[in-house]
């Protein structure tokens, strides 16, 4: 037997809890007063708690009761508002768009903008496993930094929106050394969005630092606080996140930072216009920087 309840179910203990009698939630939901009896007592049993005590006065909820018509209330709501939220979606356009984590506090409230009038579904995870789920047709773009590093599904086709390169973000009480070997002695925490994160950390290996890697931008910088070190990231990231006491400059590791719209072919055209105008409201460089 399913041991879920029926929407009857929880009509009844809703009108049940308001009116505090049987009779009155009978004539609510237009079954009479032993029919409404017979099935909360079915109801009951099948939960294995009693939900109301019953007396020649009324009906008066239960602890359980109580938390059953709380539930009932609000799954009861959200039924009312289906054929709602189904009309909109038959109005509004739903776009599936991804991301890796921290590029998404940038890129989401960009679409919202420029995507007006469509309803934006935010995902988040790594680049590889976005453009397999753009190949397969779960999702419907994404924007990633590894389209020009790896191989891509014939299925779809990648849209260069902007550039960016690695800079250095400096805490206030941070001093780099001069010369050839900036972080000589120094830990740096660095992060990179795309595949070269090995090749990094070797190059801050050379300029004399050690190394320390981080998951996302934002836990580069707070931990680059933290320790009071170096953050190396990309430059549009570390202008996102410095404070005003902060520095963001140039860094001797070279890389340039390319980043796609993955979508399947052909490109939609709201798509396609947004690309255009992404860097200007993302922390990154139009392509034609050279």
């Amino acid at each position: 037997m399913n041991s879920s309840p029926s929407v009857e179910d929880l009509r009844l203990v809703e009108a049940l809890a308001r009116h505090g009698s049987l009779g009155a939630a009978g004539r609510e939901l237009l079954i009479s007063q032993p029919a409404a009896s017979n099935r909360l007592a079915a109801l009951e049993r099948r939960v294995g708690e009693r939900l109301f005590d019953r007396d020649t006065t009324g009906a008066r909820p239960t602890p359980a009761g109580r938390a059953l018509a709380t539930e009932a209330a609000h799954v009861l709501a959200h039924l009312e508002e289906i054929f709602d939220r189904t009309r909109a979606a038959a109005r509004t356009e739903t776009l599936t768009i991804g991301t890796f984590g921290s590029f998404a506090p940038w890129l989401f409230p960009a679409l919202e903008e420029l995507l007006a009038g469509r309803t934006v579904h935010q995902v988040t995870d790594h680049g590889d496993r976005l453009i397999d789920w753009v190949g397969e047709g779960s999702l419907d773009a994404a924007v990633v930094a590894i389209a020009n590093q790896m191989r891509l599904p014939g299925t779809v086709s990648a849209l260069p929106i902007g550039v960016d390169r690695l800079a250095v973000l400096t805490p206030p009480d941070v001093t780099l050394r001069a010369g050839r070997r900036p972080f000589a002695g120094l830990d740096v925490i660095g992060y990179t969005y795309d595949t070269s994160a090995a090749a990094l950390h070797r190059r801050l290996s050379e300029l004399g630092a050690r190394p320390r890697a981080a998951a996302t931008a934002e836990t580069a910088v707070r931990m680059g606080r933290l320790l009071r070190c170096p953050i190396v990231l990309p430059r549009g990231l570390g202008l996102a996140y410095a404070e005003p006491q902060e520095r963001v400059g140039a860094v001797a590791v070279a890389g340039r930072l390319m980043l796609h719209l993955v979508t399947r072919r052909p490109t939609p055209p709201a798509l396609a216009r947004a690309a255009l105008v992404l860097p200007a409201r993302l922390p990154l460089d139009p392509l034609t920087t050279p």
